[in-house]
This record gives C-alpha cells, structure tokens and sequence, in this order.
C-alpha cells in the first residue's frame, strides 16, 4: 500500500457480487487486492453497504466490530472466515455531525456484513485500518442518500476512504448460473443494457437521471427490483469533484442478472 496520503482520498464503488469471492482466487478478488496495494492507506475506512438497511440513518460506533455471516448455504469455510478490524466510534460520531439530512444513530449492535468484509479482506487483509459502516435508509428514495452522500466530502480531505458496496445490476429472482463457477461472465440483454446505460449516465455526469433510477425504463426496473445494492453507488457519485474523472474494473456481468461493475474516483 502507497504510503503518501493524497489531501483529497479517492472514493469507491465496488460491486462485491458472491460472498465467496472473500475466499476463491479469482478475476475480482484479484482485482480488490490489486486495489488495496495501489490505493494511498487510509486513516479509517466508512463503507456504505447494500446489506444494512434500516428505518433512519445510523453509523457502527463500536471499538470492535463483529463479522457477520449474514448468507445462508454456502461452504463452512466461509463461515469460519472473520474480518477483525477495529471500530472508529470517534469517526462514527463526526458523522453524525457532519449529516444534516437526518438524525444519524451511532449503532453499537451491528457490525461488520458481508458487503464491507469480504471485500476488504481482500483488499486490506491485515484488518488494521479501522471500519465503520453507514446504514441505508430503506424508507427514501434515490435523491435523498445522493443528498446526505454530499455531506460526506470533508472526510476525503481528512484520510478517510468511503467505499459504496453494492451490485449496480442485481436481480437474484432471476439468476441463472452457466455451469459450475458462478463468476463465468454470462449477462441478459436486459442486464447488459442496463448496466451500459448506467455507464453512459455516469461517464456523462447525469448524476439527477441516475438517482431517479426509476425513470431509466425497463431494462433499468429489471436490473434494480429492489434498490438496496444500487443506492451505494449513489454514495459514491456524490462525491465526485468536477475535476475527477470515473474509472472503471471488473465491469463483467454473472449468473445473468447482476454486474460486477466497479469504479474509482479521484
């Protein structure tokens, strides 16, 4: 990892896919590693995760974090693997200060899930660099966690890397698996459509269109049936500087109905 600290840190948007990507060696776990050494190292790390969903706003303000193994049938293991890195409740609670758009709980209940640690098990598999989590919001819509988003640039500037985990194509009632590994790329049309017109809004700065996700048309109302693993990456656009550019990796559809498609900014 870069030992330099940047004045302003890069933001992410990371599709985390399969929980088994914490533990097979494959393009995208390689990828997050590959991540994790050529990224500046954090002082702490806030991750927005389509895998916490609540009625309000709240932060992980906890010294100790537990892992959690919220999935089900999968090899044991993937249970056995833990992510035991320290909390941040004094970042946690500058959060809270700094978010106007609502009332931000500190959370001491919660911990790590499986859309933050299994990617930066990969990326940071040290587990040093302190963590602490952003609930979304299941009672508001798109335009609303892109505002409270916005209020989370101070923190680029204060060593903090904010990472939004999620899928921007994510439809698991439509799955379909080609063969034995789940990660063979393999997308619909309706997948791939959606996510090259995700791309294009993004490429192009449609910041307002790409909120609104529910006006984008069919394709788009296929790939997001429900919105928590698309509303991270709002968290992560909202932050983009107009000098900042977005840069894509591991852009490659699985099992059909979801995207791995990942971005940097900064």
């Amino acid at each position: 990892m870069t030992q330099n600290s940047p004045t302003r840190f890069p933001v992410l948007f990371i599709g985390h896919g399969s929980p088994m990507n914490a533990i097979e060696d494959n393009i995208f776990s390689q990828k997050w590693q590959e991540l994790g050494k050529s990224l500046p190292v954090p002082r702490a790390i806030l991750c927005i995760s389509a895998h916490w969903e609540t009625d309000g706003t709240c932060a992980t303000a906890m010294p100790h974090p537990r892992t959690i193994h919220d999935f089900r049938a999968f090899p044991p293991e993937l249970y056995e693997k833990t992510y035991p890195a320290p909390g941040d409740p004094l970042l946690a609670e500058q959060c809270s200060r700094i978010i106007t758009a609502a009332a931000v709980g500190l959370d001491r209940d919660w911990g790590l899930d499986h859309g933050t640690w299994s990617v930066l098990s990969r990326m940071y598999p040290g587990a040093a660099i302190p963590v602490v989590q952003l609930s979304l919001d299941r009672t508001k819509p798109g335009s609303f966690h892109y505002a409270l988003a916005k209020e989370l640039a101070p923190l680029r500037e204060q060593g903090i890397l904010i990472i939004g985990s999620g899928n921007m194509v994510h439809n698991l009632g439509r799955m379909r698996v080609m063969g034995a590994d789940f990660n063979e790329p393999f997308g619909f049309d309706w997948a791939l459509e959606a996510n090259e017109l995700f791309k294009k809004l993004l490429q192009e700065r449609h910041h307002a269109e790409l909120a609104d996700y529910r006006s984008l048309g069919s394709a788009a109302r296929l790939a997001i049936p429900t919105n928590e693993h698309y509303l991270p990456m709002l968290y992560a656009i909202a932050l983009q500087r107009e000098d900042e550019e977005i840069s894509f990796f591991n852009d490659l559809p699985v099992a059909g109905s979801l995207t791995m498609t990942s971005f940097t900014i900064g």
